[in-house]
């Protein structure tokens, strides 16, 4: 599939997707931005691995102190009658509980410092080469008996479709504020699927993010190319105490499990954007998403 241009922007299209068919393109992109001896917290080792396998695991990126204080956080907001009723919260379809509070950075000055934390935002800076700017932030509540999970995708294909994000340059990072087991839902990713862009079948509904933020549809890549990958990537689960955090690039096949035991898996998760790559209008999508979902200000984290 060749790239096409964004008409009113005059951006190309590297990565085309929500066509009639699925289509395999090569990243056109680096995965670290930064140079290798750059100054940071991540040391060169790890950006070695960060680039062959997308992901990068921390066993302690903050303190259990620091962990008690983040979870009181996420205890209050979800519990609050008020965040209940506001429009960045998403409920549990089958216990009507909130599962995700989103733009939790701009609701709570207890998560806007973990974002400015150097341990943080300085990984996102070395690993984009760049200042960086907040594209999503949220608290993802996963309870026990029966929380759901989330099917697989690459976050890219959706930021580029839905929120107009050019190049792959965008990493999570998802820090853990319970224990995460081998059997409560945890994140899975298929290491070096992010050297190769799936571009989904299907066209994008008009507020699609209405559905798609309790059960991904559009966007979702079919069983026998999840097959293909599954069988030349393998898949990663990974667990760990609370405090410790997973690190991965936008383009990473990723997912979760439903989490069925009575152990809860909570934890907050932040997408950092280089201000050099900031969002422009939807590469396949009718509108865009909210803000909340998809920022439209570029701000650098500070």
């Amino acid at each position: 599939m060749t790239a096409t241009t964004d008409t009113t922007t005059g951006i190309p299209d590297l990565y085309p997707s929500r066509g009639a068919v699925e289509a395999l393109t090569p990243r056109q992109d680096p995965v670290v931005w930064g140079a290798p001896d750059a100054p940071g917290p991540v040391d060169p080792a790890d950006l070695l691995s960060f680039e062959r396998d997308g992901f990068l695991a921390i066993d302690e990126l903050i303190t259990e102190d620091e962990v008690a204080v983040y979870r009181n956080e996420l205890n209050r907001l979800v519990h609050d009658p008020d965040m209940r009723a506001d429009e960045r919260s998403i409920v549990e379809p089958k216990s009507k509980e909130i599962r995700t509070v989103f733009e939790v950075h701009k609701i709570s000055e207890v998560f806007a410092r973990l974002v400015r934390d150097e341990r943080v935002v300085g990984r996102a800076r070395q690993i984009l080469g760049s200042d960086v700017y907040v594209h999503q932030s949220r608290i993802n509540v996963k309870p026990g008996f029966g929380a759901s999970g989330f099917y697989w995708h690459s976050d890219f294909e959706t930021w580029h479709a839905e929120d107009g994000l050019p190049r792959m340059r965008t990493v999570s990072v998802s820090i853990a504020l319970t224990e995460n087991y081998d059997t409560n839902g945890g994140l899975m990713i298929m290491p070096g699927s992010h050297k190769t862009f799936l571009g989904c079948a299907g066209e994008t509904p008009k507020d699609n993010y209405k559905k798609s933020l309790q059960m991904q549809d559009a966007g979702t890549p079919s069983d026998e190319a999840l097959t293909r990958m599954a069988t030349q990537h393998g898949i990663k689960l990974f667990t760990g105490k609370a405090g410790s955090a997973t690190w991965f690039d936008c383009n990473a096949m990723h997912g979760s499990g439903d989490n069925i035991t009575p152990f809860p898996r909570s934890n907050v998760f932040i997408v950092f954007n280089s201000v050099e790559n900031t969002a422009v209008e939807p590469f396949a999508a009718p509108v865009r998403r909210p803000e909340f979902i998809g920022a439209r200000d570029f701000t650098p984290v500070r």
